[in-house]
């Protein structure tokens, strides 16, 4: 059984390397190529989505204090977008220095010190919510979280046009 499984994992170990074999090594692309490239798919600014995702709060909680009549309720919302809109802020902001663009290395640990950051930036503003946002709607809150948390999506889609 054990044997067969063997000969099973070297006969796709060999198919692999003759499909890479087969294929055309990599060709980097001319000035004009890229150009074009990146006017097909222009990259969207992470200060865009920060800014969409501040909109996004200020109008739900705007909203939220309209249609319940209730400050604590609009409180509650606005505070809920700030826990994604803080720590986002302070993930591009890192992730936009000079620092973390020095090499491909430095940029992938960069971008891990500073998702670690967010994390432990929402994580701390949602365990502190209780005691700045008094009185406090957790559902209002996170009805903003998620709001603008889904922005990503809507400037995933934005950037796709």
């Amino acid at each position: 059984m054990a044997i067969e499984r063997n000969l099973r994992a070297e006969r796709r170990w060999r198919d692999f390397e003759e499909d890479e074999a087969a294929t055309p090594d990599f060709k980097p692309l001319t000035r004009e190529e890229a150009q074009a490239l990146r006017a097909k798919e222009p990259s969207l600014s992470p200060w865009r989505v920060i800014g969409l995702q501040m909109g996004v709060g200020g109008v739900a909680a705007l909203l939220a204090a309209l249609v319940t009549g209730s400050q604590v309720v609009a409180w509650s919302v606005l505070y809920g977008a700030a826990t994604v809109v803080v720590p986002g802020a302070l993930l591009a902001r890192g992730m936009t220095s000079r620092l973390s663009s020095v090499s491909p290395g430095a940029s992938a640990v960069s971008f891990m010190l500073w998702e670690f950051v967010k994390i432990g930036v929402s994580v701390a503003m949602l365990a502190l919510a209780p005691k700045l946002v008094q009185p406090l709607s957790w559902p209002a809150l996170l009805v903003g979280l998620v709001l603008c948390m889904k922005v990503y999506w809507l400037a995933l889609l934005w950037r796709g046009r």
